[in-house]
């Protein structure tokens, strides 16, 4: 593990809570991490590597690597201080058809997705036990409730952060800290803008907001669930999806 700052923007002093966004460097990640910038937060990140946005500092790590996890949360915290909020972000997908999926492309989405997610949030919630405090926002997917074709392991590894998000609620809520999930739907990414035009507008026809969202939009979901003000808010699955997962 290797640390990788990406600016001086803690050198006047610490302000703001430490807020750790996992996966910053591209899409819904580096939205939520520009987000916690702007509100005032010192903003780190536990990525594969990438530009980092303006006041990220970056620490080089694989989630699927539990020594190097511990090592990127220890660097943090001697770096910036104890992490009050954790969003774990980072995800990978492997889509292919059921019959055709091998157990790599199954058990890699998962170790990612679903272990990875464990991993950092068992690291980040000893501080927050020891502060009685503490936000973990796990970004989960709409494809998570309604499900989505070629896309068992992807997922099953969203769902299974329901689950996941609501334990640690039961387990850590008297201890002053929330577990929520954020379900983004279809978002303008680079991976959603390389979709053929037929593929985007058929897509767009099962969303009643007839678009898909900005990743500005999730990131002040997930801004509003990590803020004091969200403090009675746990073990909720908040979708932003411009209504295409109603029902589920």
């Amino acid at each position: 593990m290797t640390t990788t700052p990406a600016s001086d923007s803690f050198a006047a002093g610490p302000s703001g809570r430490v807020v750790v966004v996992t996966g910053a460097a591209r899409g819904i990640g580096r939205a939520i991490a520009e987000r916690f910038v702007a509100d005032g937060d010192r903003v780190a990140t536990i990525y594969r590597g990438g530009d980092l946005p303006k006041g990220v500092e970056g620490y080089v790590a694989d989630i699927t690597d539990t020594a190097a996890v511990d090592a990127a949360f220890t660097a943090i915290e001697a770096d910036l201080g104890p992490v009050e909020v954790l969003v774990a972000n980072a995800g990978v997908t492997k889509d292919q058809l059921l019959m055709r999926m091998s157990d790599e492309d199954f058990e890699s989405v998962v170790n990612v997705n679903l272990t990875g997610t464990f991993r950092c949030v068992r690291r980040a919630s000893k501080g927050m036990i020891r502060a009685r405090k503490g936000r973990i926002v796990l970004v989960g997917s709409i494809v998570g409730l309604s499900g989505g074709t070629g896309q068992v392991n992807y997922s099953s590894s969203k769902a299974a952060l329901v689950g996941m998000a609501r334990s640690i609620s039961r387990e850590l809520g008297a201890r002053g800290i929330t577990a929520n999930v954020v379900a983004p739907g279809y978002v303008e990414t680079d991976m959603t803008a390389a979709l053929p035009e037929n593929v985007r507008e058929g897509y767009l026809k099962t969303i009643p907001a007839a678009r898909f969202a900005a990743t500005d939009e999730i990131a002040s979901v997930v801004s509003f669930v990590a803020s004091e003000a969200a403090g009675y808010v746990t073990g909720a699955v908040i979708p932003v999806d411009g209504g295409l997962g109603m029902g589920h």
